[in-house]
């Protein structure tokens, strides 16, 4: 716990250390998000998602001398940092990769108040709560996401959803010394992980796609006649539709897959006389790679 203080509040955070970190986690970022491997992973979340931001938000305003000086400070930081893993990326995707900055952009300029706002945190009144608790249900919502795609694919993403987890609960006993306010926050911090553990239980992530289609180019032929299931079933359930064209020639039948794991599992497509013609698949997050047996 004096660790935790120190992290929160013990520390001297000059000028030139938020900048000098600000450009640590620039470069940091832009290169880890170029790691193929990776992909999927907590190791490139941070790229993608808030949790890591908001430690640093946080960190920089309990370290700020003043609601103006957290204000600034959370605000340049975000200034350097963000377009900085843009620039770090172009080398490797190219100028149009900072179209994506537009969304960061809003969020940059609005770290100025909430950095202004979130100093009278360290007040340690009641409500300083009501300035925690939209970043702890920000959390809850990142640890029920980061959840419901560890359900699909274990151990992805496993370390970005114990970090949302263990700061939610450490943001709440090390901001607050007042007992009752620090307690409270744990307990709020506690209820939305338990409601955050039961949304993801109840809708867990799944890959909803179109595994193959059936056209004049087709080399597998398929109808609502044929049966198509899968060896294992755990996997998901696969379904014919039919899509239809404005004409009765631009109608083809698809293979529908909703995906509920990760793995390899092989595609059985059974014909009415009971030939069948089995593709082996391996299913990730967002793609798979199939091919015939």
């Amino acid at each position: 716990m004096k660790v935790l203080k120190k992290i929160f509040g013990g520390i001297n955070l000059t000028w030139l250390k938020v900048i000098i970190l600000a450009v640590i986690m620039g470069v940091y970022t832009g290169l880890i998000n170029q790691v193929p491997f990776l992909l999927d992973t907590s190791f490139r979340d941070l790229a993608i998602t808030f949790e890591v931001w908001i430690f640093f938000g946080i960190f920089i305003i309990m370290n700020s001398k003043s609601n103006l000086d957290s204000g600034l400070k959370c605000f340049v930081f975000f200034l350097i940092s963000q377009p900085l893993i843009y620039l770090v990326e172009v080398p490797f995707l190219g100028w149009s990769i900072l179209n994506y900055y537009k969304g960061w952009i809003l969020w940059t300029i609005f770290t100025f108040p909430m950095g202004f706002i979130g100093y009278y945190m360290k007040k340690d009144k009641w409500w300083g709560l009501f300035i925690l608790s939209p970043m702890l249900l920000f959390l809850g919502i990142h640890y029920s996401r980061f959840l419901s795609t560890i359900i699909f694919a274990f151990p992805k993403h496993l370390l970005s959803c114990i970090f949302c987890a263990a700061t939610m609960i450490i943001y709440a006993a090390v901001i607050f010394t007042n007992k009752k306010v620090r307690i409270t926050g744990i307990a709020i911090s506690c209820a939305i992980i338990i409601a955050g553990t039961v949304m993801a239980t109840l809708n867990p992530y799944m890959y909803d796609t179109v595994v193959m289609t059936c056209d004049s180019k087709s080399e597998v032929f398929f109808d609502k006649s044929y049966k198509v299931y899968l060896s294992d079933e755990s996997f998901g359930t696969l379904d014919v539709d039919l899509y239809e064209g404005e004409t009765k020639e631009d109608e083809f039948y698809m293979l529908h897959a909703i995906f509920k794991r990760e793995g390899k599992t092989d595609i059985i497509i059974e014909a009415p006389n009971g030939e069948k013609t089995v593709y082996e698949i391996d299913i990730r997050m967002h793609d798979y790679d199939i091919v015939k047996k």
